[in-house]
C-alpha cells in the first residue's frame, strides 16, 4: 500500500474545526493516521466533533477551545497541543470572521480591525508559535484558508476579500522565509461552500440556483470537498509545493 498520504505519527493542529470545512479536514487527517487537535470557540461543539472523529477508530482527536483573535488564547492552544500530543507537524488555520457586510469605504474601525486580526494576524501568530517545532524536525506543513474573494473586488464583501488577499501575501512571505528550514506554507481558496459561515450567501433557492448555473461543475461546494486537499497538503504527497494559493471552487474562478 502506498504511504504517499500516510499521516501516522503526525500531530495536526486545526483552528475553526468544530464544524463545516474545518471538521471535514480534521476528520480526513485523522482517517489517515494523524492525531488531531481541533479548536474553535465553543467547547461543547468541539467535544461533539472530537467524539465523532474518535468513533471512527482511526486517528485520535482532542478538543481545545480557543478564540484565535486573542494571542494568549492561541498560545494556550499551542501549549495544550504540546501537552496532549507533542510537537506539531501540521497546521491548518481555518478560523475566520466576517463581521461586516457592506462597503469597504464605510466600514467601522472595530469591524476592520476584527477582520484583519482574525483572518491575518492570528495566522501569523500561529505560524510564529508553531514554527520552532517544525524547524527542529526540518519539516512541516501549514495551510491557511483564504477565499476566492481574494481575487476580485466586491462592493459588499470587499474587506473580507482584502483580508484573504493579505493572507495569501502572508503565506508567500512565510514560504520564502521558512523554505530553507523545510517548512511549507500554502493557502486554500474555497469558492462558495455550504457551511454555516456562508449560509447567508447560499440559503435562498433562487440565489443558489443562479450561482450554481455560473459554476462549471454546477453545484456549490461541500465541506467534504476539502478533505482530500487537507490530506494532500499535510502529507508527503505535496512535499515540493509551497507558497501556493490552491483554488477549490468547481471552476467558478479560473486562471486568466
Amino acid at each position: 500500500m502506498s504511504t504517499l498520504f500516510d499521516l501516522t505519527g503526525k500531530v495536526a493542529l486545526l483552528t475553526g474545526a468544530s464544524k463545516g470545512m474545518g471538521l471535514a479536514m480534521a476528520t480526513a487527517l485523522a482517517e489517515h493516521g494523524a492525531t488531531v487537535v481541533i479548536s474553535a470557540r465553543k467547547q461543547d461543539q468541539l467535544d461533539e466533533a472530537a467524539a465523532g472523529i474518535n468513533a471512527l477508530g482511526k486517528g485520535t482527536a482532542h478538543a481545545v477551545a480557543c478564540n484565535v483573535g486573542y494571542k494568549e488564547q492561541l498560545l494556550a492552544l499551542v501549549d495544550k497541543t504540546h501537552e496532549l500530543a507533542g510537537p506539531i507537524d501540521v497546521v491548518i488555520g481555518n478560523a475566520g470572521v466576517n463581521p461586516y457586510y457592506g462597503k469597504t469605504s464605510e466600514i467601522p474601525d472595530d469591524a476592520y480591525q476584527k477582520t484583519m486580526n482574525a483572518n491575518v494576524q492570528s495566522n501569523l501568530w500561529l505560524a510564529q508559535m508553531v514554527a520552532p517545532d517544525m524547524v527542529a524536525k526540518g519539516a512541516g506543513s501549514m495551510a491557511f484558508t483564504s477565499s476566492i474573494g481574494a481575487f476580485k473586488p466586491s462592493v459588499m464583501l470587499g474587506t473580507y476579500g482584502m483580508s484573504k488577499l493579505a493572507l495569501i501575501g502572508l503565506v508567500r512571505n512565510l514560504a520564502a522565509e521558512f523554505g530553507p528550514k523545510g517548512i511549507r506554507f500554502n493557502a486554500i481558496c474555497p469558492g462558495l461552500v455550504k457551511t454555516e459561515f456562508a449560509r447567508e450567501l447560499w440559503d435562498n433557492p433562487e440565489v443558489a440556483k443562479r450561482i450554481e448555473e455560473e459554476i462549471p461543475l454546477r453545484r456549490l461546494g461541500d465541506p467534504d470537498d476539502f478533505a482530500g486537499l487537507a490530506v494532500f497538503l499535510a502529507s508527503d504527497a505535496s512535499k515540493y509545493m509551497t507558497g501556493q494559493a490552491l483554488t477549490v471552487c468547481g471552476g467558478s474562478n479560473m486562471w486568466t
